[in-house]
């Protein structure tokens, strides 16, 4: 039995106690949250307030990390240097310097597994396209392109939120959510050893970037385009794949409130030369669609089974992270900000 502590239970710590909870060989021993003052009464399990007094008077198997950005890192260090497992939610901190510092205290206690929050690579349609992908049924990939956004919205409290708070959060929609994108176009296409990106904060009134677009260029020399927004109106998430003999788009994505659609794959088949009744530019799609998301069970059921197993951790590991966190600064760095919110930088070229 896997003893868990949840630290943080706002919207990710929720759900990752209802995950633990439903799950076999894990246990939920603890929650620690300032401010969610119910959880005691909705969860039975001890209640703390303060997560160094939760960690060494539990001493937790797993330690679930779902705080804000700027505390992320050293809960992670403790927990780890407390000789816990941690699963820490995407971003690993506000800053590569920050994902360092994690990274060290894996390396300094051998034997303990890290792993963070990118479930997009557990979503039904990003399973189906990986499977496609690795059965070469459509060739090698040619290039991918992704957008991922929201509407934002003064009504909701977008403006005052956390997340727009560089002190806290670190930066803006990209580091919010356009990290999860980069971790899919990196699972598609390996490591990328050119980045350039624009950033621009283009209504709302908040200091950090509202808007991201991003040109990457992996080793294989696959190209990617990333436009990353918290202005499209429409919360949108599509993740197009282009390849050899035909191309692949995931739209939707199934989450809690149901506001980027329903979860869709479409696979298209490039028409082939040799049969001139078909018309170039109009190819057969077919059309898959999903209703039950998965992904927050599947992570947490493979750090499981790194645990017990004693397994390295493949699958959103800290070098995972730390190639998504090396992209992002560096955008932050030709746009003459950085990463962190702490100084602005001079633009630097590639």
């Amino acid at each position: 039995m896997i003893k868990v502590l949840v630290i943080g239970f706002g919207y990710m710590g929720e759900i990752r106690a209802k995950v633990v909870e439903s799950l076999e060989g894990f246990a939920l021993v603890g929650i620690c949250d300032p401010f969610a003052t119910s959880a005691q009464n909705v969860r039975e399990c001890p209640h703390f307030t303060d997560y160094r007094e939760a960690i060494l008077a539990l001493r937790p198997d797993l330690t679930f990390v779902c705080t804000p950005n700027n505390l992320s890192p050293e809960v992670c260090v403790l927990a780890l240097n407390s000789g816990s497992h941690v699963f820490c939610e995407k971003p690993p901190g506000r800053s590569v310097e920050d994902i360092e510092k994690i990274i060290a205290a894996e390396r300094a206690n051998d034997g303990l597994k890290v792993m963070f929050g990118f479930n997009h690579r557990h979503h039904p349609a990003i399973l189906e396209a990986r499977s496609i992908v690795e059965g070469g049924r459509l060739g090698k990939i040619l290039w991918i392109r992704g957008v991922y956004g929201k509407s934002g919205g003064k009504g909701r409290g977008f403006e005052q939120s956390w997340r727009n708070d560089p002190s806290i959060s670190g930066g803006g929609i990209l580091l919010d959510q356009g990290i999860h994108m980069l971790d899919l176009f990196r699972l598609f296409c390996g490591d990328f050893e050119a980045v350039q990106g624009l950033m621009g904060t283009t209504h709302w009134d908040v200091p950090v970037e509202d808007n991201a677009m991003v040109l990457l260029r992996s080793t294989q020399g696959v190209m990617a385009q990333l436009h990353s927004s918290a202005t499209l109106w429409k919360h949108t998430f599509e993740l197009e794949i282009g390849m050899e003999q035909g191309y692949m788009v995931a739209h939707g994505l199934l989450s809690k409130t149901g506001s980027y659609g329903r979860e869709t794959l479409v696979v298209g088949r490039r028409v082939q030369d040799s049969d001139p009744e078909l018309v170039p530019g109009v190819p057969e799609e077919d059309v898959s669609y999903f209703d039950q998301d998965l992904s927050w069970n599947l992570q947490v059921e493979e750090m499981g089974r790194c645990i017990l197993e004693n397994k390295a951790v493949e699958d959103s590991s800290t070098n995972d992270a730390l190639q998504v966190m090396q992209i992002i600064e560096t955008i932050y760095r030709q746009s003459g900000q950085c990463l962190g919110g702490l100084a602005n930088l001079q633009s630097v070229a590639l």
